[in-house]
């Protein structure tokens, strides 16, 4: 079940759904996603939750549904979008996840509104390697987003033909428990256009503005002062060896403050199935019925008036 609500934003409407089956009453959770993902990345934790959360996931502005909202773009913006969703939704306090860029989006919120949060769950993301000095951000996030970046500026002839496209995205070419639909779905959710000139729906602007914050994403993260976990994919972007989220990195984070932060590695799976694929998503929606009984309490609904 995929039900929308339109949130006021500065600019225009955030596209927010509500994904799963949940039973009204369910804990709410907030989910933010990728840099040039969608709120149907979610489908699979989503499923995996079986009714013990609500989870509530955006398309952040200038993607998806949410394309046609303008810049600003940044951690600052999203940080502020999210929280028209917590006032439009009438939360006090919630669990927030955030995958990826999301995660950086997640901890910026945490840092600026820690009245707000109960917890937050960092999913192959929030924490920033060291830059070498005049280093370009710019040049490090091509190095990094790689065919992510390519595909903004691919057209498609087919929406079938987008669907062969992610099918063989080395992330997904050999990954036998993402649910097929779930693929199309996500696919589906990005396309814009007509045929025979269908696209993504995030533009080359919207990456790189984002990506102009590099040196200061992750910062926030290492600020953080509510209760905090950290999964991280074994693979990479595109199933390669080198995990976005580096083990020690990790490690250090959650040494720093060990009585509101742990952190743990996700076996089998890279950065895309962490989220997308069976086994990632059981382990992210374990993660989060954790936070949500996390010692700082239930959600908290805003008084009406």
């Amino acid at each position: 079940m995929i039900d929308e609500l339109d949130v006021p934003v500065q600019g225009g409407t955030l596209a927010t759904f509500r994904l799963g089956d949940a039973p009204d009453g369910a804990a709410p959770v907030v989910a933010i996603h990728g840099i040039t993902a969608n709120s149907r990345e979610w489908l699979a934790v989503a499923r995996a939750l079986e009714g013990r959360a609500a989870l509530l996931a955006p398309d952040l502005r200038g993607r998806a549904a949410s394309n046609r909202l303008p810049a600003p773009y940044g951690m600052g913006a999203y940080a502020r979008d999210t929280l028209a969703v917590l006032d439009h939704l009438g939360l006090e306090r919630a669990v927030l996840v955030g995958h990826s860029l999301g995660a950086y989006a997640v901890a910026r919120f945490a840092a600026d509104h820690p009245e707000r949060v109960r917890a937050v769950l960092l999913v192959d993301g929030g924490l920033t390697a060291p830059v070498p000095e005049g280093v370009d951000p710019q040049a490090i996030a091509a190095a990094v987003l790689g065919p992510a970046l390519a595909r903004l500026r691919l057209t498609f002839d087919t929406p079938e033909a987008y669907h062969d496209w992610w099918r063989a995205h080395p992330a997904f070419a050999n990954a036998a428990d993402v649910v097929a639909q779930d693929l199309i779905d996500y696919a589906d959710h990005d396309l814009v256009g007509e045929p025979p000139e269908l696209r993504s729906s995030v533009g080359e602007d919207v990456v790189r503005s984002d990506a102009g914050e590099l040196l200061e994403m992750g910062q926030p993260a290492l600020a953080l002062e509510v209760p905090a976990e950290l999964l991280c994919a074994e693979r990479g972007m595109v199933d390669d060896p080198n995990p976005i989220q580096p083990p020690a990195l990790a490690r250090a984070w959650a040494d720093a403050a060990p009585n509101l932060r742990r952190t743990a590695r996700v076996p089998g799976v890279n950065h895309y199935t962490l989220v997308m694929g069976a086994a990632g998503a059981s382990a992210v929606a374990h993660a989060i019925v954790r936070a949500l009984q996390s010692p700082a309490g239930g959600p908290v609904l805003r008084s009406a008036g």
